[in-house]
């Protein structure tokens, strides 16, 4: 057992180094071309603070703007839930849907990414909706995820949204449109 403990040892140490890697991980971002789609640079010089306050107002104006939706974006990442958003953006665009072609194929594939168990990009929605979203499924309709993207929705407003507005990610933005007013 003596020769096995070293053995131990070493493996418990390189773990405590990922998951301290993990624990440092910063939601500060001092450059934003990172999260800025489409010409970063000048994004930023075009989003003031104005429109950057207006984020605040409510989780609906942020999702509606561009550089707010990067930037939330970039902070679910920082929290490793950024399938949220990428639920629900996708079933935005899957509403959009004028093909019934294509409604099926599209249903499947959001339904395999992100309800189904074990799903790669699995949300955390309760087993009710993941169920009445496996029913829909049989005849999928352009509505057949609502339920489920109404709880993820909630979900990212009531917890993800108000630590975004505390978040480095969001102040340093406010932060940098400021400066370049004065």
């Amino acid at each position: 057992l003596a020769p096995l403990l070293p053995h131990i040892d070493h493996r418990n140490r390189g773990m405590r180094t990922r998951l301290g890697c993990l624990s440092h991980k910063s939601d500060s971002y001092n450059d934003f071309t990172a999260i800025l789609p489409d010409k970063p640079n000048r994004a930023l010089k075009r989003l003031s603070t104005e429109e950057a306050t207006r984020w605040a107002d409510s989780f609906d104006v942020l999702l509606s703007h561009k550089y707010g939706l990067a930037a939330f974006r970039a902070f679910l990442k920082t929290e490793f839930s950024e399938e949220n958003l990428e639920f629900w953006l996708a079933c935005e665009d899957f509403k959009k849907t004028r093909s019934a072609a294509k409604l099926a194929s599209k249903a499947q594939r959001i339904f395999e990414e992100f309800i189904d168990v074990q799903a790669p990009r699995e949300v955390n929605i309760d087993f009710q909706t993941r169920e009445l979203t496996r029913r829909n499924m049989q005849e999928p309709s352009l509505s057949c995820f609502d339920q489920a993207q109404g709880k993820v929705h909630s979900l990212m407003e009531k917890d993800s949204y108000p630590r975004f507005l505390r978040s480095k990610i969001y102040t340093d933005l406010l932060s940098q449109t400021q400066r370049r007013l004065s």
